[in-house]
């Protein structure tokens, strides 16, 4: 399952979790990613979107 969100190709960011002493340990922190009902081209499609495109109106979700 991708990770990605398919309007603004939002993924998956690596760092490093540093304890107080100085002890460094991988993590990632992965982007809200939905699936939405939505009109692409005329034909309903589900796409997964992250909730910033959500809020900002970038897709316009297909009514219940």
């Amino acid at each position: 399952m991708s990770n990605k969100c398919e309007i603004c190709g939002k993924g998956p960011l690596a760092g490093n979790l540093v304890s107080h002493s100085n002890r460094k340990t991988r993590k990632v922190a992965k982007p809200n990613i939905q699936k939405v009902k939505t009109i692409v081209d005329g034909t309903p499609k589900r796409v997964r979107v992250c909730t910033r495109c959500l809020r900002s109106g970038k897709i316009e979700k297909r009514p219940a």
